[in-house]
């Protein structure tokens, strides 16, 4: 039985039904080539299940990077403020989603083609953009218009991830404690029209008292889908209320990372051990550090992003980039526990893949999306990691992409 995009199926019968003679035979002819080789992508892919579970990772080796102009403008949109990416193999695209929040642009993600082989990154094209829409088909307001009395709720856009059953999209929000809203992870159609909400644990809301759950700008940063795309892992950024402190230059602290099944049932958390900021920064100045993304390998490991930025004197930042494997057997299922303070557990362990200070880029600046990418002739994988400019001058979005070796090769 072939098993393809459901969303390609609907685009067809849409086109089908809105179609009108030669106009429609025309539509429906290019839809149903585009169509069929989806499916011919689809049939592929099914095959590769099995490779993926059975994904490993050792080390990875720097291909290349690729800058973005400042203020780059694309359909009347600013492009900047990247936190996500996601890789849709069926047409070889890259949905990359903005933290705007609504403040620039309605809340929005991108599609683009990044041409790349195993030496460098040729070109990156913006071929569409897509709005975020609530259940009432509108875009999310920003802030002055939600406190303004607009419908809806601000969206904190963090995570995009492409869904490998159905094609559709999920992505994260953050919340914000000020405004009252929770973290939350929607689901999408391709073009960003609002399909369900996910159901989370009550452990990361917000109490009255503000001593428990989430804190603002470190909630739900990274998300990832098993290889089959039954399971679905989140991260939190940092600490909750509850859990721990944040950490310093003299500790770490634990977040957590929990699996769900797709109808919102937790599987398992875990303790994820952040590290302690690692280096400390002038006087006076603001430095931390956190997960920014997480990617699983296979059925038991995951890549974990971490960001470190650091304020010197002078007031510009530096960051600290390294990409953790860790491995969920032999830590404590923790989604039982409305706190791990004082619990005896134990925490994931963690296995440095790599650091991207150390891959020989001029500058290595706020990366906070991961995504898998295409093979390489050699039949290695590839990822793709992008920063976040903030929609600030001091800083660059910055495309690189490395060369995945696995074990034993």
């Amino acid at each position: 039985m072939i098993k393809f995009c459901k969303y390609v199926l609907m685009g067809l019968i849409a086109l089908f039904l809105s179609g009108q003679n030669a106009v429609m035979t025309s539509a429906l002819s290019h839809s149903v080539t585009n169509g069929s080789q989806e499916i011919q992508s689809a049939m592929q892919l099914g095959s590769k299940k099995k490779e993926e579970q059975a994904r490993t990772i050792n080390h990875v080796r720097l291909i290349g990077s690729y800058n973005l102009p400042h203020e780059m403008t694309y359909k009347g949109t600013v492009v900047g403020g990247f936190s996500g990416i996601t890789y849709n193999p069926y047409n070889n695209k890259w949905l990359i989603i903005s933290d705007d929040r609504s403040a620039h642009n309605p809340a929005r993600f991108y599609e683009a083609r990044v041409n790349y082989n195993s030496r460098d990154i040729q070109k990156i094209r913006f071929v569409d953009v897509n709005y975020l829409k609530q259940s009432d088909e509108t875009v999310y307001p920003n802030k002055n218009q939600y406190l303004n009395g607009a419908d809806g709720i601000v969206l904190d856009p963090e995570s995009i991830r492409f869904d490998p059953m159905d094609c559709s999209i999920w992505y994260t929000s953050e919340g914000d404690r000020s405004l009252g809203l929770d973290p939350l992870v929607h689901q999408a159609t391709p073009n960003g029209g609002f399909l369900s909400e996910l159901p989370l644990t009550g452990t990361i809301k917000m109490d009255e008292q503000n001593e428990r759950g989430f804190r603002n700008n470190l909630a739900l940063e990274g998300s990832t889908f098993s290889a089959d795309g039954k399971t679905y892992w989140t991260a939190m950024e940092g600490p909750l209320l509850q859990d721990d402190s944040i950490p310093t230059t003299r500790s770490g602290s634990l977040s957590r990372i929990t699996q769900y099944d797709r109808n919102g049932n937790t599987l398992g958390e875990y303790a994820y051990p952040i590290d302690a900021i690692p280096e400390q920064p002038g006087e006076g100045k603001h430095a931390d550090n956190g997960v920014t993304e997480i990617l699983a390998i296979n059925d038991q490991e995951l890549l974990v992003l971490e960001r470190a930025s650091i304020q010197a004197e002078d007031g510009s930042f530096s960051n600290d980039i390294r990409v953790y494997k860790i491995n969920v057997n032999g830590a404590t299922d923790i989604s039982s526990m409305e706190t791990i303070d004082k619990e005896n557990i134990n925490p994931l362990q963690k296995e440095l893949v790599v650091n991207l200070n150390t891959l020989g880029l001029d500058k290595v600046d706020n990366v906070e999306a991961m995504s898998w990418g295409k093979k390489l002739p050699n039949g290695n994988e590839t990822l793709i990691l992008v920063s976040d400019n903030n929609f600030n001058r001091s800083q660059i979005t910055q495309i690189i992409a490395v060369e995945v070796i696995p074990e034993n090769k």
